[in-house]
């Protein structure tokens, strides 16, 4: 914990030693400019991507794979922030390597945190676990409502270019709200008996609320915690109990608790396969249908859906 506080520290000052080397301007002050936006993970990026269109420059920080909830700042992050017209990050402590360093850019700068745009009764508590989860972008609904608010705080923010962001910011509510009704629909294929996911850690919570599942994560929330052998134990009885004949690993988390949760399974007289890869903190691969949010809602929802069913 000393070595984590010691590197944050490090990194603040570093970040405010770039600063006092910076002489940019703010976005809004000269039309010329094409603003940089600094997006902390691809999801978060991919939102703000959809709104301002080639009229910015967008970063994202942590790209396939990376685990926001461990991920720790390097130097180019700092150079990238330090320049940022913009920055855009998730809050409820996901990037919790960050959030220093996040508290003293915003004293500086516009830094903006998609879950501010949502009251606290529309946060999911889990038990063990001090803030609230963070994982917003699993229910469409309320990840919608958290990608109206940040883009309305761009277009304050940014209104030389207001006139742009606001119809591509409309046309992507409009399809978030369409892929909210498509997975409704498809869940719907699960039989209610058999709607328990079991996946790496517990980032769906919020996901299984919205659309009617039991959820159940090997980890906690962060994936820095970890299961007890008590903890898998209990999961493999409930998965054997339901005869549920599916887990999932996840793209950025490690896969060996849910193998052992698997094993464990088998060990007990009952089969239980790897149902597939599912994208949780991260998106896929840039260029690929999973590298934007759409696609990979879409894909979560078609492997969940084909392993259960």
């Amino acid at each position: 914990m000393q070595r984590i506080l010691l590197h944050i520290a490090g990194l603040a000052t570093a970040l405010l030693f770039l600063s006092a080397c910076s002489s940019n301007e703010t976005a809004d002050s000269d039309s010329s400019h094409k603003p940089l936006i600094v997006a902390t993970t691809g999801i978060i990026g991919d939102a703000i991507e959809k709104i301002v269109g080639d009229s910015a420059d967008v970063i994202s920080l942590m790209g396939p794979g990376v685990d926001p909830h461990t991920h720790k700042p390097i130097r180019q992050d700092l150079v990238n922030l330090n320049k940022a017209d913009f920055v855009f990050h998730n809050g409820l402590h996901l990037e919790g390597k960050m959030t220093d360093v996040l508290e003293k850019l915003g004293k500086k700068k516009p830094v903006i945190a998609f879950s501010d745009g949502l009251s606290t009764e529309n946060f999911r508590k889990a038990e063990g676990f001090t803030s609230y989860d963070p994982h917003i972008w699993f229910d469409v609904a309320l990840w919608t409502k958290a990608v109206r608010y940040a883009g309305e705080e761009l277009i304050a923010k940014d209104s030389l270019r207001a006139d742009y962001y606001r119809p591509r910011l409309e046309a992507y509510l409009q399809e978030m709200e369409a892929l909210d009704n498509w997975v409704k629909a498809e869940i719907k294929a699960i039989p209610e008996d058999k709607r328990l996911m079991v996946t790496a850690h517990d980032a769906f919570g919020y996901f299984g609320r919205a659309y009617q599942l039991e959820v159940r994560g090997v980890q906690g929330l962060s994936t820095v915690s970890e299961p007890s052998v008590k903890e898998v134990n209990e999961l493999s009885d409930l998965l054997v109990s339901r005869k549920v004949k599916a887990v999932f690993v996840e793209s950025s988390v490690r896969p060996k608790l849910v193998e052992a949760v698997a094993k464990n399974c088998e060990s007990k007289g009952w089969k239980v396969e790897i149902g597939g890869e599912l994208f949780s903190d991260a998106l896929g691969e840039k260029g690929t249908p999973e590298g934007e949010y759409i696609g990979m809602v879409k894909h979560n929802v078609n492997t969940i859906v084909s392993a259960l069913k």
